[in-house]
């Protein structure tokens, strides 16, 4: 369009002043300021759409319902309950740990903070729901039901979990079927949940570490990758890292929580043999643990400690540090890759995973260095922990909508969120509203397939996210930026509490 001046027109000077301001908006980076406090609140709503079991009285998405009732009874076990991991209805016992164990760190860190917005008993609740799961599942010391369901017949159908007709057998890790990368992240995720039970519920806090120090002792035992045992987790949630690392990150959340020096002895014995001491990576997930175990054993005081300990420590401190600096970009050389936008990225599949658990590890770490009044010391210069705070927040608030496609990817979050989220419950009609049953061909065909947007608004999801070039594509159909995990979600409750109260005491 065109502008005339006119002194006798003014709404011509208006709309010059708009249309020149709207050219502004496409020029410059978006900015605007986000509300932590709502975050938090969606992020913990989320966890409740994700329940399998018989839901409770008080849950407060309404278009949910009772599902997986009869998990387990086929093999005589009562596997009712735990979470979906995603948009499908399959159980996955090493997802479904880890998810626990983030946030359980989460929680832990951050119980305040939380507490303070209100939202604390809807945080325990969320780990108690996975807790109870897992008390269930673990029938003898050394018997862990580690999936109900599977991919493939799941897969071909899309299907309410209300109305579910595909395979829900469940499957089994014991001597002779070992896994003890689940095994293992199951006793660390009880070891976590126990230390933020330990004040609110002693009598739960000491029955979550009886599990978690059984787990372990199964895990070290019989050790091997639970994906040889249960080979229809392969393709899934395979086990690319293998089973050590789980096995230093659950001793050392042992530790955390027994303060026994024989858990501790052990992340030193196996520090170097195990990868602990040698893996210097650039992603932490809930495969490959090796950035969060040595950033735990990095934040260890090195008071009473024998000169062979304090010298793999400092081990373990030196690759924790190579990850917090390769997400700062101050590496020579192995760093995070960024989108044009700013946002870290790993890789094309569900890259938001990777944001949000490196979000937890630089705000936990972050914590560490203001309390011990150290920098940072990567290969290019000084890092304080302000500068990974204001890092921290840029993250965030690109999560929350300060990108190139002004999109929300926390769904139910703001003016703009992605609406036809990979979720096979949210895109149908509920079950309390629509009691007939949905089959599955029916689901594909009439709600899979439809462009309108979902029924239901996930709240609380982070979806797969943007892709390289900080596009982003909404459709269910486009499930490795649509599709939202609870692993996803699950770091990002402590980082959203944090900046909240920073916010709230005007400490930016």
């Amino acid at each position: 369009m065109q502008c005339h001046k006119n002194n006798l027109i003014s709404h011509h000077k208006k709309l010059c002043l708009i249309t020149f301001l709207l050219s502004l908006l496409s020029t410059f980076p978006f900015s605007q300021t986000f509300n932590y406090g709502d975050s938090l609140s969606l992020s913990l709503l989320y966890f409740e759409a994700q329940r399998s079991g018989h839901l409770p009285y008080n849950q407060r998405l309404k278009w949910r319902h009772h599902s997986g009732l009869i998990d387990g009874l086929e093999q005589g076990v009562d596997l009712v309950g735990g979470y979906y991991d995603a948009g499908d209805n399959v159980k996955f016992g090493l997802p479904m740990a880890f998810t626990i164990t983030v946030l359980s760190w989460s929680v832990m860190e951050y119980q305040d903070q939380i507490a303070a917005a209100e939202e604390l008993q809807h945080a325990l609740e969320a780990i108690k729901w996975g807790t109870d799961y897992f008390i269930k599942a673990h029938t003898h010391p050394h018997v862990l039901w580690a999936q109900v369901g599977d991919g493939e017949t799941d897969h071909l159908c899309w299907q309410r979990p209300e109305d579910m007709t595909t395979s829900r057998q469940a499957y089994k890790l014991d001597k002779d079927n070992p896994g003890s990368d689940v095994a293992g992240e199951t006793a660390a995720a009880m070891a976590a949940a126990s230390l933020v039970f330990k004040k609110k519920n002693p009598h739960y806090s000491t029955l979550l570490l009886e599990h978690a120090q059984q787990l372990f002792e199964f895990a070290d035992k019989y050790r091997g990758r639970y994906d040889d045992s249960i080979e229809v987790a392969k393709g899934y949630y395979t086990s690319i890292s293998g089973y050590k690392d789980e096995l230093l990150w659950a001793a050392l959340w042992l530790h955390k929580a027994t303060e026994n020096r024989s858990y501790l002895n052990y992340a030193v014995k196996n520090g170097e043999s195990f990868g602990g001491t040698t893996w210097a990576v650039t992603e932490f997930s809930w495969d490959i643990k090796y950035a969060g175990l040595q950033l735990i054993a990095a934040m260890l005081p090195m008071e009473e400690k024998t000169e062979e300990e304090k010298k793999i420590l400092q081990q373990y401190r030196s690759k924790a540090e190579h990850y917090i600096c390769a997400c700062l970009n101050k590496n020579n050389g192995a760093n995070v890759k960024r989108t044009p936008g700013g946002l870290l990225y790993t890789r094309r599949w569900n890259n938001m995973q990777y944001v949000s658990s490196a979000l937890l590890l630089l705000g936990v770490y972050s914590d560490h260095l203001r309390s011990t009044n150290r920098a940072l010391s990567c290969d290019i210069g000084l890092v304080v922990s302000e500068e990974i705070l204001e890092f921290i927040k840029s993250q965030v608030d690109y999560i929350l909508g300060d990108n190139p496609m002004r999109m929300s990817y926390l769904v139910g979050y703001g003016p703009l969120y992605p609406t036809r989220v990979h979720h096979r419950g949210a895109s149908m009609p509920s079950y309390k509203d629509y009691k007939e049953f949905l089959g599955c061909m029916q689901g594909y065909h009439t709600w899979f397939v439809r462009h309108a947007p979902n029924l239901h608004v996930l709240a609380g999801a982070l979806v797969g996210g943007p892709d390289e070039k900080d596009e982003f594509r909404d459709s269910r159909r486009n499930f490795a930026q649509t599709e939202a995990c609870t692993y996803n979600t699950a770091p990002l409750v402590g980082v959203f509490a944090k900046l909240h109260s920073l916010e709230k005491n005007n400490s930016f």
